[in-house]
C-alpha cells in the first residue's frame, strides 16, 4: 500500500508544483554525493518533469543503505543494563539472538530480536521473561539522516529514532525521545559502534534530571563467529 501511496504523492506534486517546493538527494553528512539542483520553469513555476526527475533521483538508493544491509545476517548478542540507581550494583546481564535482512528492495532492513530477561513478578520476585522486539531501519535521503523506528513486547509504543554516521570512528548515533509514563519524556542517545563485519556494540544513554547516564550495552556477535 505504501508503494501506491508513495506514486500517487510523486503524481500530485507534480502536478501542484509551487515555488516553495525545493529537494535535494541526500547522504550522510560521512558519505557525500553532490545534490540536485531545483529547476525553474520560465514562469518561476518548479518545472514538473524537473520535480519528476529530482524526486525518483531521492528515491535511489547509496551507500548508506548498503551500509545498512552489511549488518545482514543472524547474531548472538550479550545484554547488560544498569538498572539499579546503586551506581556500585551490578548490571543485569542476558544473552539472545538478533535477524537482520533486507526489504523493499534493499530500501530498509528490518530486526527481529528475541531474548529473555529478568522482569519482577506479581509477587514482587524477579522472573524470567521472553522478549521480543523488532525494528527498522533506513537512510531518509530527503532529510539526510538515518531513521529507525523500535517494537517489542513490554510497551505499547513506537519508538522513532535519527541519526547519523562517522566513518571515522565506523559508529552510528540516534537521538530519540521516549515517554514511559504521561507526561514523562525522557531523552535517549543510542551509540552503534561497527567494530568489524562480525561485531556491532550497541551503547544507550538516558537523560535524567539533565544528566546523561548510560543504562544499557549490547555486544553483538554474527553467529557462528566468536
Amino acid at each position: 500500500m505504501k508503494t501506491f501511496t508513495s506514486l500517487i504523492t510523486i503524481v500530485s506534486a507534480a502536478l501542484i508544483a509551487t515555488p516553495s517546493f525545493a529537494q535535494t538527494s541526500g547522504t550522510s553528512p560521512g558519505i557525500g554525493t553532490a545534490p540536485v539542483g531545483a529547476a525553474t520553469a520560465p514562469t518561476g513555476q518548479p518545472n514538473p518533469q524537473e520535480m519528476m526527475k529530482q524526486m525518483m533521483e531521492m528515491s535511489k538508493l547509496n551507500e548508506n543503505h548498503k551500509l545498512l544491509a552489511d549488518m545482514n545476517g543472524s547474531w548472538n548478542y550479550a545484554i547488560k543494563m544498569w538498572m539499579n540507581p546503586d551506581p556500585n550494583a551490578k548490571p543485569q546481564e542476558s544473552k539472545g539472538t538478533a535477524t537482520r535482512k533486507s526489504v523493499m528492495n534493499g530500501r530498509y532492513v528490518a530486526m527481529d530480536v528475541t531474548g529473555k530477561m529478568q522482569m519482577p513478578g506479581e509477587d514482587g520476585k524477579m522472573k524470567d521473561v521472553q522478549f521480543k522486539g523488532m525494528s527498522v531501519e533506513g537512510y531518509d535521503n530527503a532529510k539526510k539522516k538515518f531513521v529507525s523506528s523500535w517494537i517489542d513486547n513490554m510497551g505499547t509504543g513506537i519508538q522513532f529514532s535519527e541519526g547519523t554516521y562517522d566513518p571515522a570512528s565506523k559508529t552510528l548515533t540516534f537521538t530519540s525521545e521516549i515517554e514511559m509514563m504521561p507526561g514523562m519524556k525522557m531523552p535517549v542517545r543510542e551509540v552503534l559502534k561497527l567494530t568489524d563485519k562480525d561485531h556491532m556494540l550497541l551503547e544507550w544513554y538516558e537523560t535524567h534530571g539533565g544528566q546523561e547516564k548510560k543504562t544499557m550495552e549490547i555486544a553483538y556477535t554474527r553467529a557462528g563467529k566468536k
